[in-house]
């Protein structure tokens, strides 16, 4: 199985050769990059062009390892014990598979996405340590092995919010996805929006690039961020002209609610944009 890109998603070379070497190697690929990068449809993208299921565990900061493998649902046993249900008699009732374990059982090979891995606390990357070594793990309540039947691809996301322990990252094959130059950025945005004019798509990356580069910034527009604005441009049939002038930087651009995204960052691009007014 090898990845080579798809018609929806623009890849470069060294993200494509990061994730067959993953698959070779048979080892997760953790995918690191700032938000919007496209982390999560890149697993996506390699389940639908290798023609594989995709399974999403998406982490958030309560979540625990051991719900990747199965929980014990006794609340509800007790319940039906107390309303004389027979299915109280086997336990096995009262498990409920998590993503890693409908993955080691699935009957074909599956991609396996674990998504935003750094939400959670530190010892959850530790904790998965053996189950994605060994492809295996121990259910107590059945005293039941399960083996994975096909080892899974394994995509792991973060957003670097956090550090990832050594032991979790020796086990992994590491991609950093770098935000996309302005070439790759046209490539992107024409896969998304194919008739558009190219005066317009120009005119559109240079004020993104200009927006990207305001120091100070607290978050910088992403390309998701990106792809919105130029929907809403379509949208309102915004002209190019009105993203151009002989100083870029004495305008702010319409409808740049979908660039940005906190009020320091409105407050501080306009004061910037009154600044360069004044020095006209």
């Amino acid at each position: 199985m090898r990845f080579n890109g798809s018609a929806t998603y623009v890849a470069t070379d060294d993200l494509n050769l990061a994730v067959n070497a993953a698959i070779t190697l048979e080892r997760p690929l953790l995918v690191k990059g700032e938000p919007g990068t496209g982390k999560t449809k890149l697993a996506e993208e390699v389940a639908a062009a290798l023609g594989l299921p995709l399974l999403e565990w998406h982490i958030k900061s309560t979540t625990k390892a051991q719900q990747g493998l199965y929980e014990y649902d006794a609340v509800s046993r007790l319940r039906d014990s107390q309303l004389g249900d027979p299915r109280v008699h086997d336990i096995a009732n009262y498990i409920l598979k998590g993503m890693l374990w409908q993955a080691f059982t699935a009957e074909t090979p599956v991609v396996l996405l674990i998504d935003e891995v750094d939400k959670a606390d530190i010892e959850f990357p530790n904790d998965l340590l053996r189950e994605l070594d060994r492809m295996e793990f121990y259910v107590y309540e059945t005293r039941e092995l399960v083996k994975a039947k096909h080892r899974p691809i394994v995509f792991i996301t973060s957003n670097n919010e956090k550090e990832l322990p050594d032991a979790f990252l020796r086990r992994c094959f590491f991609h950093y996805i770098r935000f996309p130059d302005k070439e790759t950025m046209e490539r992107i945005v024409e896969v998304h929006f194919p008739a558009i004019k190219k005066m317009l798509l120009r005119e559109a990356l240079e004020a993104f690039f200009e927006v990207r580069e305001v120091p100070g910034l607290k978050k910088k527009p992403s390309t998701s961020e990106l792809l919105d604005w130029l929907k809403l441009l379509l949208a309102e049939d915004i002209p190019p002209e009105a993203l151009r002038t002989k100083d870029r930087k004495s305008i702010v651009p319409p409808l740049h609610g979908a660039l940005l995204k906190n009020e320091q960052d409105v407050h501080l691009f306009e004061r910037l944009v009154f600044m360069a007014r004044q020095n006209r």
